[in-house]
C-alpha cells in the first residue's frame, strides 16, 4: 500500500510540476483543481441526510491527505455536510489551510474562478456534484455521476494559459 501512495504521489507531483519551468519563464499562471468525492459515509439510517464518515471513510480521508502531501495546496473547499468536511479536514490540516464552503448549486461561479486563479485547490463533493463540477470547469458534459459504491476517483484539472486539461485516477 505504501508503494501505491509513493507512485500516486510521483504522478501527482509530475502532473503539478511538469510545466513549472516553462510557466516561470513565461510568467504563465496555472490553476490546479483536485476534485474528490467524500469518503465512505454511514448509511444505517436512511432519514439521516447528514451522516458522518465510517471508520473506513476516516481512513480514506487520511489516505487522501497522504496522497496529496507532497503537493502545495493553497485552498481546500467542501460542501457544508459532515461527510465532506470530515473528508477535507485531514487535507486542510496537512496543508495548514482552512476549509472554505462552496455551494453545490452554484458550481464554478465567477467569484470562485477569480478566488482560485493561479492556486492549487482541493474540492470535496458528492457522487453527483464532483463530476458536475469537473464538467462545469471543462465546459462539457464529459463525466457522469460517480457510482454510490465508488469513493476513489481523483479528478485533476489544470488550467494553463486558458488551456484546460483533465486527468482521472482511480485510487482504492
Amino acid at each position: 500500500m505504501t508503494k501505491l501512495y509513493a507512485i500516486i504521489s510521483v504522478i501527482l507531483l509530475f502532473s503539478c510540476s511538469s510545466f513549472s519551468q516553462e510557466e516561470k519563464k513565461s510568467n504563465i499562471e496555472t490553476t490546479t483543481y483536485f476534485l474528490i468525492r467524500h469518503a465512505e459515509k454511514h448509511i444505517n439510517n436512511p432519514s439521516d441526510k447528514n451522516p458522518e464518515l465510517t471508520k473506513e471513510g476516516v481512513i480514506r480521508a487520511e489516505k487522501w491527505a497522504a496522497i496529496l502531501a507532497d503537493t502545495k495546496i493553497d485552498m481546500v473547499f467542501s460542501t457544508n455536510y459532515k461527510r465532506t468536511m470530515q473528508t477535507a479536514a485531514p487535507i486542510a490540516k496537512r496543508a495548514k489551510v482552512e476549509i472554505s464552503s462552496y455551494n453545490p448549486q452554484n458550481l464554478y461561479a465567477i467569484d470562485f474562478q477569480e478566488k482560485t486563479k493561479g492556486k492549487t485547490c482541493v474540492i470535496v463533493g458528492h457522487s453527483n456534484t464532483t463530476p458536475a463540477f469537473v464538467n462545469k470547469i471543462l465546459q462539457q458534459e464529459k463525466y457522469p455521476s460517480i457510482s454510490e459504491k465508488e469513493y476513489g476517483k481523483l479528478f485533476i484539472i489544470k488550467i494553463i494559459d486558458h488551456k484546460t486539461t483533465d486527468t482521472v485516477l482511480s485510487i482504492n
